[in-house]
């Protein structure tokens, strides 16, 4: 397991996408915001919000960092630190927050090089049932957003219990901001979709902004349901063609005959802000 200090791991300054529940009991509403990361030790974190915040001390939030900035690149060995940093709200003033960790997993490559949990801290249990995911009501594929083409993953928030889960996704847009991914239907995100099909999905851009930008334009956020594409079907075909073209490395992947292709239908496009639904 690495020794190496997280902040070494993901980067001295870095930006983050937060999540959190506004009552995390219900898991009702979810806010996603984008904000400034600085790591103070492993299990500690002070996260820069230029424009205000609404978090409140205790509340229970979910970050998904990564050492990508300014990065065009990412390949099939998915060489890139990365993880989702479960943790507490345990201080906040008008433009800061400090959290400390409750459990995370740095990934590099396809495995996991560092790991924490809190002693008091148990993953809460899923007592939902899983339920097919509904078809997507499209019955074509749309146009392709082509502007989004160099952008090659975002980030996936999905509705865990206690606070949201976040993953890096590859992705395909449309024009009308419908959202398509792959993935295998026993991951975590795949499980979780099919107890509640809502999420978000930020839009990564830090290939062409970088950190002294303003925040928020490094991300686009869009709130929406998850459908499946059928695979007997002309646009399961089509989109997966398409998901090949902008990422050749992971053409294995995408033609895994157990793969399922998913569908966000975009309800709106959120400020980064104040991401609410």
């Amino acid at each position: 397991m690495n020794t190496r200090p997280l902040r070494d791991l993901i980067g001295a300054r870095v930006l983050g996408v937060l999540g959190t529940y506004s009552t995390p009991e219900k898991m009702g509403s979810m806010a996603v915001s984008i904000c400034g990361v600085e790591p103070l030790s492993d299990t500690r974190l002070r996260t820069i919000f230029p424009k205000g915040h609404q978090l409140k001390d205790g509340q229970w939030v979910t970050l998904h960092l990564d050492n990508r900035t300014g990065v065009s690149d990412y390949d099939a060995d998915l060489k890139v630190y990365r993880l989702s940093f479960k943790g507490k709200v345990i201080a906040t003033s008008a433009f800061e927050v400090m959290i400390d960790a409750l459990e995370y997993q740095v990934a590099y490559g396809m495995g996991v090089v560092k790991s924490y949990q809190a002693p008091d801290y148990a993953y809460p249990l899923d007592t939902r049932r899983t339920v097919a995911l509904p078809t997507t009501p499209l019955s074509q594929v749309p146009a392709m957003d082509d502007s989004e083409y160099d952008n090659k993953i975002g980030v996936l928030l999905t509705y865990a219990p206690s606070q949201p889960h976040t993953t890096v996704m590859a992705f395909l847009s449309s024009v009308e901001d419908d959202i398509f991914f792959i993935t295998f239907p026993s991951t975590f995100k795949s499980l979780l979709l099919k107890r509640d099909n809502r999420c978000y999905f930020a839009i990564d851009s830090r290939a062409t902004f970088t950190f002294e930008q303003a925040i928020e334009w490094n991300y686009s956020i869009i709130r929406g349901e998850v459908y499946t594409v059928p695979k007997p079907s002309m646009m399961f075909d089509e989109i997966r063609e398409r998901f090949v073209a902008k990422n050749p490395w992971e053409v294995g992947f995408f033609s895994h005959p157990e793969v399922e292709m998913y569908h966000l239908k975009a309800a709106n496009v959120v400020c980064p802000r104040m991401a609410l639904d």
